[in-house]
């Protein structure tokens, strides 16, 4: 993490902790009359299941801790991009963060399973694989660098959307721009479906898109509503190519401070804002396609499996990366 990151992330604990009337900060635990406050960024709006599944979560905390955990929740990037926040865990300057696994495969390769393409067959089978040894070794990866994972929220099925034509087949995107997330297997996955992928932190995205730096941009239906990309994206095209789970996180040198009777508190907290911000997501799916419709965008529904063929190049070519093994065992575990 840069200095200058580092600093930011410094100086809004400070003034936060300053404004909510907290003394100091001692051994990574924020207290006021003995309560512990933990600080959670995430990069996506105040109307996404993300924010509302940690307000539960803050809600659960309160509750189990007998009002002795305060969590404080700041949206819209306003603590870092998500690779500054996941270092900030493991430094000791952020508590936790809820975030993509596109930054956690710096960390732990193995987590690029989760973004090969068209990988997961429904979400079903998605949450049984993240929920189960996979997904939990996975996380349990993370410990020797510093971060604990305790669960995975989600943000669901990415779809493509551009200002320029429907997507049908891989063809009608090439030589597009397609914004990504800064991740190499998304990357290459666009590049194998011919398009020209342009990888950009998530808080440039929508003046980029205003301004036509770039013709189209990938996300689940929950971020376009939310992040109103209706308002420069015209077409939507129900590709489903990635499924995005979102770990929640927590810094090992603050967890690891806390009593045991906490830690049992959030672990359990965390499952059950899991579930709820979950339900959320399935509500909010049921009705978007309708919405972002009524909102002006031309939505496409293409045949999955030219977009299937174009891609097994990326397979072949993080192969090695991941390991065959785990490939195959993510595969097997939907039959």
């Amino acid at each position: 993490m840069s200095q200058k990151t580092i600093s930011i992330l410094m100086i809004v604990i400070i003034f936060s902790t300053l404004f909510t009337g907290c003394g100091n900060i001692k051994a990574n635990t924020a207290l006021k009359n003995d309560v512990i406050t933990i600080k959670i960024g995430h990069v996506l709006a105040p109307t996404h299941p993300y924010q509302l599944g940690l307000e539960k979560f803050a809600q659960l905390v309160s509750q189990k801790t007998n009002g002795k955990v305060k969590v404080e929740i700041f949206h819209s990037s306003q603590l870092g991009n998500e690779r500054d926040m996941v270092e900030g865990l493991q430094i000791g300057v952020l508590e936790s963060t809820l975030v993509s696994t596109a930054p956690l495969s710096s960390f732990t390769k193995k987590f690029y399973v989760f973004d090969l393409p068209f990988i997961f067959k429904d979400i079903k089978s998605a949450r049984q694989i993240v929920d189960g040894p996979i997904g939990q070794e996975l996380l349990k990866s993370l410990e020797n660098q510093g971060v604990i994972g305790l669960c995975y929220f989600e943000n669901g099925f990415r779809n493509i959307t551009n200002s320029k034509k429907p997507i049908n087949t891989p063809e009608d995107l090439k030589g597009m721009k397609i914004r990504t997330m800064e991740n190499p297997v998304h990357m290459a996955s666009f590049r194998a479906m011919g398009a020209s992928p342009t990888p950009m932190a998530f808080g440039e995205l929508f003046t980029a898109l205003q301004q036509g730096t770039i013709d189209g941009q990938e996300n689940p239906l929950p971020v376009i509503d939310t992040s109103k990309f209706y308002e420069v994206q015209k077409y939507l095209s129900f590709t489903e190519h990635f499924y995005a789970p979102a770990p929640l996180l927590i810094s090992k040198l603050f967890f690891e401070k806390l009593s045991p009777e906490i830690q049992k508190a959030i672990k359990e907290s965390a499952l059950e804002a899991r579930d709820y911000e979950r339900q959320l997501l399935d509500d909010m799916n049921s009705k978007l396609e309708k919405d972002l419709a009524e909102r002006g965008m031309k939505i496409n529904k293409p045949d999955k499996a030219p977009f299937i063929d174009a891609v097994q190049s990326v397979y072949k070519q993080y192969e090695k990366v991941i390991t065959p093994e785990l490939i195959q065992r993510a595969i097997d575990a939907q039959k």
